[in-house]
């Protein structure tokens, strides 16, 4: 039996001793570490703390940029920012939606359209995009929402700059409108936060799309210094914002407003270019909208009356819409009759009617017998189908793509650029031969031909130049010199000079639109294009019905095309009005009164004053008794926005 050893004072001791030295190392360790963490803090890490701490203190409120101007080739302003003060409603802040819609609108006396507008615009909308309720305030309603802001949960007032168009509906299709990101566009450019700054709009379309990047600028931001519960102390030094790049045009702004105001309330387009440079000067599509309405928000029923419009205001007329050339289309086929080895000497009988097969082609007036010349200045049909049926279309499509028909050219916009029809075209697209009816119905620029007003001013600019002029809009883009036009240049002479008889001579169908000048000539062509097959029983059955008895779209366009002067042409210019009527009546004096402008200011002045005032007026005064007109026709009460 073993002993048991007994447990003394000093086994005790020695005990409370290593417990006291493990207790005391762990705390020493406990403090060393914490020492270290605190020295890291405290130096290693000094910066990132300090950037934090500053952040609980001072806010930086963004500043949205000012977008780049758009000028002229005068330097004229186009589209401008002026200072505003605007509110906005951030959907995700939102707390009680009826009631601060319902406080806003009275606020600012919104109007029912933009109470209807505010409200669909929230509900389409994601929580990051701000939905615009007023802009260009005054200052006295601006002020009284400031103060209401900590009442009004997702309410944002700010001060910045709204775009401003001073040439109104005239530019509307030219320079597009800018508007709050939607969700796509945001997406599309990474969830740019950029995007979702209250009052930050960027371009839609036209040239505000197309130049966007250059437009936009860079945001600045307003520093404040804050509590912790959000209460301010002070303004700090702000941080400004980098305005965006200038954009200058070839556009003679002048020169595009009087063309967009001379073309009245017809449906159509004027296309203006520089003969040596190609430089577009105008090209005004109208009806049109006004950019101001979109920049600053479009109610539901300003979107609804143009939308339901038939003229199409939001379409450009001048790339995006395709049209017969009608008889426009005679001096290019001359050139091309010519090229073919067809003596311009040589007549034809003009009787009215022109059999191919089955089917009777007719003309417009018995002109008996004609050469080319007369052909051209008499608009002869009979004389283009038996001579085309000679050369045939081999020569035809070539030397129309060689004028610009069917070319899609370097702008910054989107365009249509037609069809020059041909025999492959044909079976590819109809699964179908070419026939001769084929070619005579290019012959007029009928059947499948089919362009843009850009287009017919390209090819007037073509023979008018002789070289292969490219359309350009923005100044200072890097053009190729335009080479020489494959073209024999008597046979340009040649057509010249007809194109000259059409306006200037006796017998010329564009007689009546001659320039009122002493030493200025316009050449031209003038085009009817039908948009409805006129059957034999029809004509056999009492004539032709006249276009007022129709019905506005059964109605022919109205086509010219023109250059001058005639000896050293500067300009050449086109246009298209739908369902017209002839070409000499309607599209011509069109023409003839916007190079008249460009000639002679006083006179083309005049003449504006004398057209508006037939008609009811200057433009902004019958844009707001039309839109009056058709809110009355729909129950609702008279616009309270300047046209």
């Amino acid at each position: 039996m073993s002993k048991r050893q007994r447990v003394t004072s000093a086994h005790q001791s020695i005990s409370f001793s290593r417990r006291m030295l493990f207790v005391g190392g762990a705390q020493a360790a406990f403090g060393a570490l914490l020492a270290g963490r605190m020295a890291y803090l405290s130096v290693a890490q000094n910066e990132k703390y300090q950037l934090l701490s500053e952040s609980n203190r001072v806010q930086l409120i963004p500043v949205p940029p000012r977008r780049g101007w758009i000028i002229d080739r005068n330097g004229q302003p186009i589209a401008i920012n002026r200072s505003s003060f605007r509110v906005d409603l951030i959907p995700q802040q939102i707390v009680d939606r009826p009631k601060v819609v319902a406080a806003l609108a009275s606020l600012l006396d919104l109007a029912p359209d933009e109470i209807d507008r505010i409200n669909g615009d929230l509900d389409e909308a994601r929580g990051f995009k701000p939905v615009s309720v007023a802009d260009n305030i005054p200052y006295e309603k601006y002020a009284s929402i400031i103060v209401r802001v900590p009442e009004m949960p997702g309410v944002a007032a700010s001060r910045g700059f709204a775009r401003y168009y001073p040439g109104g509906s005239t530019v509307g299709q030219l320079v597009g409108y800018v508007g709050a990101a939607s969700a796509k566009e945001y997406e599309k450019e990474d969830k740019n936060p950029l995007l979702i700054i209250p009052g930050v709009k960027i371009g839609k379309e036209g040239v505000e799309k197309a130049m966007e990047m250059t437009l936009r600028g860079q945001p600045g931001g307003q520093r404040v210094e804050v509590t912790a519960r959000g209460k301010l102390v002070k303004e700090l030094d702000p941080k400004p914002d980098r305005s965006g790049g200038m954009v200058k045009l070839t556009i003679d702004a002048d020169l595009h407003q009087y063309a967009a105001r001379r073309i009245g309330d017809q449906s159509g387009s004027v296309v203006v270019l520089d003969v040596a440079t190609g430089d577009i000067l105008a090209m005004p599509s109208m009806p049109s909208f006004d950019p101001n309405n979109f920049s600053n928000g479009i109610s539901r029923n300003e979107w609804r009356m143009l939308s339901e419009n038939d003229h199409l205001p939001l379409v450009d007329k001048v790339t995006e819409s395709l049209y017969p050339s009608g008889s426009t289309i005679k001096p290019l086929m001359s050139l091309a009759l010519l090229q073919a080895g067809i003596n311009p000497n040589e007549h034809v009988f003009c009787t009215g009617a022109y059999r191919v097969g089955n089917a009777i082609f007719h003309c417009d007036k018995r002109h008996g017998s004609v050469a080319m010349s007369d052909a051209i200045v008499k608009s002869c049909d009979i004389y283009f189908y038996e001579m085309a049926r000679r050369a045939g279309v081999g020569v035809i499509a070539p030397m129309a793509r060689r004028m610009g028909f069917g070319e899609k050219f370097d702008l910054p916009f989107s365009q249509r650029y037609g069809t020059v029809p041909d025999p492959e075209w044909l079976m590819r697209r109809y699964k179908r031969k070419w026939e001769i009816y084929d070619t005579v119905n290019m012959s007029i620029g009928q059947g499948n031909v089919l362009v843009n007003p850009l287009q017919l001013a390209v090819m007037a600019g073509r023979i008018a130049s002789g070289h292969v002029i490219q359309p350009r809009l923005i100044a200072g883009q890097r053009m190729p010199t335009p080479a020489a036009l494959d073209v024999t240049p008597e046979h340009l002479t040649f057509v010249r000079e007809a194109m000259g008889g059409v306006v200037n001579s006796s017998i010329g169908t564009a007689g009546a639109v001659r320039l009122p000048l002493d030493n200025v000539q316009m050449a031209g062509k003038t085009g009817t294009a039908q948009v409805r097959r006129i059957s034999m029983a029809e004509r056999n059955s009492g004539g032709v019905r006249t276009n007022e008895s129709l019905n506005w779209k059964m109605r022919d366009h109205s086509l010219f095309v023109a250059f001058a002067p005639v000896e050293q042409p500067r300009y050449c210019a086109a246009t298209v009005i739908e369902h017209g009527g002839f070409g000499s009546q309607v599209a011509a004096p069109i023409i003839r009164d916007t190079l008249l402008y460009l000639f002679d200011r006083q006179k083309g002045l005049a003449a504006l004053d004398t057209f508006e005032n037939s008609i009811g007026g200057p433009l902004d005064q019958r844009l707001a008794a039309k839109t009056n007109a058709w809110r009355a026709a729909n129950g609702l009460p008279p616009s309270d926005k300047k046209a």
